[in-house]
């Protein structure tokens, strides 16, 4: 697979609630990840609403979580390994 795209230091360019929703809304699904949970939105069929969101999409300091990686219409929030199995499959 190969991917391709842009990396934005998240030290210098932070994403707040508005920026991060609107990343969110922009694709058909979001899978957010923290450790061994992962959250798995159906934005197109099942979108939540927007608290339920930004509580996945956002650290402690407000911002956008990272690392956030946007592949086509999926956006991946967070680490965790069973997320990035989800997205990349066992490799």
């Amino acid at each position: 697979m190969k991917v391709t795209g842009t990396v934005v230091d998240a030290t210098k360019n932070r994403h707040g609630r508005a920026e991060a929703l609107k990343l969110a809304h922009s694709v058909k699904r979001v899978i957010a990840a923290r450790g061994k949970k992962v959250a798995v939105f159906d934005m197109m069929n099942d979108p939540p609403d927007d608290e339920t969101l930004a509580a996945h999409l956002l650290g402690p300091s407000g911002n956008l979580k990272a690392p956030t990686l946007r592949l086509g219409d999926t956006l991946l929030v967070g680490f965790g390994e069973e997320a990035y199995r989800q997205v990349f499959g066992d490799r």
